[in-house]
């Protein structure tokens, strides 16, 4: 007995229903990933709002984006305005997530385009790049600090959608103080525990990465008075005023050594952080969850960030 042939009429119906299913299954993916990654218990950063209010929440990535963007301007000498104008801007362009794709041939935290001479996709995937390519153009826009910051957002980007960047601005002030330290330590972050081990040269790339974002001055080669290097074993001590090293708030050592800390936090999913501690205060991957802990010491106590890496 011969097989009776399918009639084109429930073959469509056969791929409409498979399709379907395949799309389905993707869906179903993608919501395992934004509950693995973003559901309750997920690793994630808050900033504090100081006098009450709904604080401000990030994934692990968008808070390391975010604190690159902070370390390039502060390598920069620039001030906190410009920092809350590239935050707004990356929050809009790419919700601060280090996307390669976009409109036309946009990617990035800014949705930078090759084809308009801001780089190659290589560089522009690149958070430190990319972010010191949209402060070069900032620069040039006279007296951007005191423009709105859709105007200046938007002399830079020229999007279609300018006044879209005025949404994030709130958000944007708020990041902006605590990754530059002018809120302390209203940044924490939770991490998966127990962290991954870096591997041996975990405390290097630490000392990398901070060199490449603030530049060489961040970190010399030795502290101290007896020379002492800066990395050792698993941590790495930073000086909060090293010469030639610029903030936004020069003098003010307070602030500049939160600065650093916030920008170890910030970064402490990807750089496989155990330990940060700076004047008084300790954040500690085993107790993520409870934020800075300890006595803050007096002012102009602390010299030192100092940040430890996993086994």
């Amino acid at each position: 007995m011969s097989a009776q042939p399918v009639s084109p009429a429930r073959r469509t119906r056969l791929w409409r229903t498979a399709a379907a299913f395949v799309v389905l299954l993707g869906v179903v993916a993608y919501l395992l990933v934004q509950y693995l990654t973003s559901g309750p218990g997920a690793p994630h950063c808050t900033v504090r709002v100081q006098g009450g209010g709904d604080p401000y929440e990030l994934t692990p990535e968008q808070a390391a984006n975010a604190a690159t963007i902070s370390a390039v301007a502060a390598s920069r000498g620039l001030p906190e305005r410009a920092v809350t104008i590239a935050l707004a801007t990356a929050m809009q362009e790419s919700g601060l997530r280090n996307i390669n794709f976009g409109d036309r041939d946009s990617v990035g935290l800014f949705q930078q385009r090759p084809s308009q001479d801001w780089g190659t996709v290589k560089q522009i995937m690149d958070p430190v790049y990319a972010s010191g390519e949209f402060y070069r153009h900032l620069a040039k826009v006279p007296g951007y600090s005191r423009l709105p910051l859709t105007v200046a957002a938007q002399k830079v980007q020229r999007s279609g959608y300018p006044q879209a960047y005025a949404k994030h601005e709130a958000n944007a002030t708020l990041l902006t103080g605590a990754l530059t330290g002018r809120s302390a330590d209203a940044l924490s972050c939770t991490v998966s525990h127990p962290v991954d081990s870096p591997g041996p040269d975990g405390a290097a790339k630490v000392r990398e990465k901070l060199v490449r974002e603030f530049g060489p001055e961040v970190l010399p080669r030795t502290v101290g008075a007896g020379g002492r290097s800066a990395t050792s074993g698993r941590s790495v001590t930073v000086p909060v005023q090293p010469d030639g090293f610029r903030t936004a708030a020069e003098g003010d050592t307070a602030q500049r050594g939160w600065q650093l800390a916030n920008w170890a936090l910030a970064h402490a999913t990807d750089l496989h952080i155990e330990q940060i501690s700076y004047a008084g205060r300790t954040w500690t991957a085993t107790d993520s969850g409870k934020g800075w802990q300890g006595p803050k010491a007096p002012v102009g106590a602390a010299e030192s960030v100092r940040i430890v890496t996993a086994r």
